[in-house]
């Protein structure tokens, strides 16, 4: 198809942290591509931020379920039909379409060696039993809080990633886990999925939660999307994840093979990937410059804020605590709050929110180093200065800056080295980074791509601790010439 057959602009795709998201949004992005430029923003995290991406304009499409629209987007206690839905979501700038076939539920699962009991009723006769349950399901409406009203269970759950729930189910580390109910690893881990005999959880049918715009903006790659409806079944959903799961298929590789054959036929699985290959992965040059940019600007603006805080700090001693004490709770906000909040502050997803998590978390110890380092000038060369007619913007200058240099730059290298590991987040939002490989490696229980993600992020950090040593090394050699 020409170019000037293409719908103007580029349509952005967005998923969740699981499997089965990845796999859809890879499924709507290549429907959509020969009509449009097309791209995945692909792991963002869960529904609140996927949910305020889209209403900021950062993605424009993504698969959802009916179940969360109600309970989550729309906050209902009880399921809604279709058109209410789309008149509710119509007043938020969204509309809701194209259902595509299956219904992916939650459930509760033990494992199959568990046989005392079948069914979420019989869980409260067991108050010992402990569960390991997605930070989400702990607290959605629909969620735990409902569940353990419904059918007075007195057990108190503990927070667990869902691509590592199942091993820790395996491991005998919980003994009860949420799952969905397409997830390939049921079959694979020889589960016993528990009767929800009040019928507690509703349909969660998926289907394309967009902005109103989109098919006005992207009409031929809107009807292209059209054609999805209804084709994806219940059992090529968990066929799909288990390509990826348990296969070690790609997720672009499965959607692109679904849409080619129009079913998901067991094809012979291809050999894994080794870690060393994960390691240096194609994508390896792409998501290390995509961390140094956000390392190096994040600390760069930290400096620039930083200092001149730190200095202000260090000569006025009523607004030291001040300074110090805000910079210090800025750290106690956890990060993934902290990019939640930024995203409809901001009005987007990517590089700038992680940046300005980034800056705020790189604050507090070049502000504190550099409040020290000028504090701790002898009193006495601060005198000898007046004496010698220098102002206090040159005493500053020459004296007070440079002697507390050893000082700061403990302080900035400090900042540097946490923000090589604390910019693995920016992944949730799309930034990119080594954190990329990281969410993916969680949601498929992938101990490698974790490991693909988390050896680069550790070899950068050794080499930027590194770096600072021998600018350190050189700033006192320095000062003792």
């Amino acid at each position: 198809m020409s170019s000037l057959a293409m719908d103007s602009g580029t349509l952005k795709v967005g998923s969740k942290r699981f499997t089965e998201s990845y796999i859809l949004g890879e499924i709507v992005k290549q429907s959509a591509a020969p009509h449009v430029r097309a791209e995945h923003r692909q792991g963002l995290g869960n529904t609140a931020i996927v949910l305020a991406a889209l209403q900021a304009g950062s993605i424009d499409v993504y698969a959802e379920y009916m179940g969360t629209i109600a309970s989550e987007i729309l906050k209902h206690d009880k399921p809604l039909d279709l058109e209410q839905m789309r008149r509710e979501l119509a007043a938020l700038g969204l509309g809701v379409a194209v259902p595509l076939g299956f219904n992916n539920t939650y459930a509760l699962a033990m494992r199959g060696d568990e046989t005392r009991i079948a069914s979420l009723g019989q869980l409260a006769q067991h108050p010992a039993l402990k569960f390991g349950l997605s930070h989400e399901f702990i607290g959605r409406v629909d969620g735990w809080p409902g569940l353990a009203a419904r059918y007075g269970l007195p057990q108190r759950p503990r927070g667990l990633d869902h691509g590592i729930a199942y091993e820790a189910l395996a491991q005998r580390q919980v003994d009860v886990i949420d799952i969905y109910s397409t997830d390939a690893k049921i079959r694979q881990y020889g589960l016993r999925v528990l009767a929800d005999t009040q019928q507690y959880f509703p349909r969660y049918d998926a289907m394309l939660l967009y902005r109103l715009d989109v098919p006005a903006r992207f009409p031929a790659a809107w009807l292209a999307l059209q054609g999805l409806q209804g084709r994806i079944s219940e059992s090529d959903m968990i066929a799909m994840n288990a390509a990826v799961e348990i296969d070690g298929k790609t997720f672009s590789g499965v959607a692109h093979q679904w849409l080619a054959s129009g079913t998901s036929a067991k094809k012979p699985a291809a050999a894994r990937s080794k870690l060393l290959d994960k390691i240096i992965g194609d994508d390896l040059w792409t998501l290390t410059r995509q961390h140094l940019t956000l390392l190096l600007l994040s600390v760069a603006l930290a400096c620039v804020i930083g200092i001149p805080l730190g200095v202000l700090a260090a000569f006025s001693a009523p607004l030291r605590q001040t300074v110090l004490a805000f910079v210090g709770v800025l750290q106690t906000v956890p990060s993934l709050a902290l990019l939640a909040i930024l995203i409809p502050l901001l009005g987007m997803i990517g590089t700038v929110p992680a940046l300005v998590a980034l800056f705020v978390y790189a604050l507090l110890p070049i502000v504190r180093n550099t409040c020290t380092g000028i504090v701790q000038v002898p009193q006495g060369l601060r005198m000898a200065a007046l004496a010698l007619g220098l102002s206090k913007r040159d005493r500053l200058l020459h004296v007070d800056l440079p002697l507390a240099l050893p000082v700061m730059l403990a302080g900035i290298k400090t900042a540097a080295v946490m923000s090589v590991g604390t910019a693995t987040i920016a992944a949730f939002i799309g930034a990119g980074g080594y954190g990329e490989r990281i969410t993916i490696g969680l949601a498929l229980n992938d101990n490698d791509m974790l490991l693909a993600g988390a050896i680069p992020a550790a070899v950068l950090a050794l080499l930027t601790q590194g770096l600072f040593e021998l600018v350190e090394r050189w700033a006192v050699t320095g000062q003792q010439r």
